[in-house]
């Protein structure tokens, strides 16, 4: 496809995608938008398959994401890093929730795996293939197609992949429809003084130790560039156990602790917005992928996996959530990441305050009390969770 054409259809359609989700005061998510219109574009064949590679936005999300991860950091004060432990417990808890709910799911219906299809797995299979999916995101796939494909159950190697295309229009809708009811109570409780404003950004941008050189947009974009390097690296020398983005994002709080870099560091450089577009971009990636032939035979493992974990999230997230003295719409909030992850959280957050604060200062305090939420909670289950898990449980595959 035309390069420039591909271009300007993905603008047209998350142009469309925020306009509904302004105009809906973020009733329906711009990601939900975005993800319907792609989803019946792929499987009309309206969009070519090489729409998003086309359009140069698929690689260039590739190459920025760890940047945006940086950006996240410096959103992210060191003290409420440290407040989030209870976050990252609800996060691990709600992947164990969402194993269990599936070997109930198998217990009840398990002698219905797909019967006459190549590669036929078994519902336990389908129990390890599902929890990594729908808790994880495109590591923890990986996992589960390696191990797959080493039996021939291409069956299984087929499934994760529409689980994971299909599970934002189940988990946008959801969380931005909770995160709108906690912003609700956030926004009457800053109007009660029960909330505290958010420190100012600028007060600490203003003690940043960074030279006036480098803070322009090329020289912002060495630096944070020069931080995923580092990222990277230790990645590499640990094989994997120090993930390039959970060290970005943890390189970014530190950053911002020492005032090596400012709050929200990418903020107001030339290249941000076209940069938080290209890394969406990821998010619509798998539906590309997406056949009507391979939704029909994998519909009934698909539905069980989606009623299944989000059952197990809902209840799991929930409980777990309280006794660590969250709100029920708070603690499922966070429970839901573990469909989409970042940068799902990063939107879904930000839309959910636009939506119920009426003025710059509540959206800003609503925000500041969500978005370290569910930036944590995004790494705690899909990031580091659902990858330890999946790479445990993905032994059993073919068993």
């Amino acid at each position: 496809m035309n390069a420039v054409v591909a271009f300007v259809v993905v603008m047209a359609v998350w142009t469309v995608s925020d306009w509904v989700s302004k105009k809906t005061r973020s009733l329906l998510s711009s990601l939900l938008v975005a993800s319907v219109i792609f989803l019946v574009g792929f499987l009309t064949d309206v969009f070519p398959d090489d729409l998003l590679a086309s359009s140069a936005l698929l690689g260039l999300g590739g190459v920025v994401v760890g940047f945006i991860i940086v950006h996240l950091g410096t959103l992210i004060g060191l003290d409420d890093f440290r407040r989030q432990w209870r976050t990252f417990v609800v996060g691990v808890a709600t992947v164990v929730g969402i194993g269990l709910a599936l070997l109930v799911a198998m217990l009840i219906f398990g002698d219905r795996a797909p019967r006459g299809y190549e590669g036929v797995a078994s519902a336990l299979d389908f129990v390890v293939a599902g929890t990594g999916a729908i808790s994880g995101g495109t590591i923890s796939v990986l996992i589960v197609q390696e191990a797959a494909l080493g039996y021939g159950l291409t069956t299984l190697a087929i499934f994760p992949v529409l689980v994971v295309g299909l599970q934002g229009l189940v988990g946008f809708p959801l969380t931005s429809l909770i995160l709108r009811r906690e912003a609700r109570r956030l926004r009457d409780a800053y109007r009660a003084g029960e909330l505290a404003a958010p420190a100012s950004a600028a007060a600490e941008a203003a003690g940043s130790r960074l030279p006036a050189a480098l803070r322009t947009t090329t020289g912002t974009l060495l630096v944070v560039g020069l931080v995923v390097l580092v990222a990277m690296g230790l990645d590499r020398v640990t094989d994997g156990v120090l993930n390039t983005f959970v060290v970005a994002l943890l390189l970014g709080i530190a950053l911002r602790a020492t005032r090596v870099l400012p709050p929200s560091a990418l903020a107001g450089i030339d290249a941000l917005g076209l940069m938080m577009v290209s890394i969406l971009i990821l998010v619509f990636a798998p539906l590309a992928g997406v056949s009507p032939a391979d939704v029909a035979a994998l519909a009934f493992p698909l539905v069980l996996a989606f009623v299944f974990g989000l059952l197990g999230i809902v209840v799991v997230s929930a409980v777990v959530g309280r006794m660590l003295g969250y709100t029920v719409p708070m603690s499922v909030a966070i429970g839901l990441t573990s469909l989409y992850g970042f940068p799902g959280t990063l939107v879904l957050s930000q839309e959910a305050a636009r939506g119920a604060g009426e003025t710059a200062e509540e959206v800003a305090a609503i925000e500041a009390y969500v978005l370290p939420k569910m930036i944590v909670a995004g790494f705690s289950t899909v990031t580091i969770t659902s990858v330890v898990v999946t790479s445990v449980i993905a032994a059993m595959i073919g068993s």
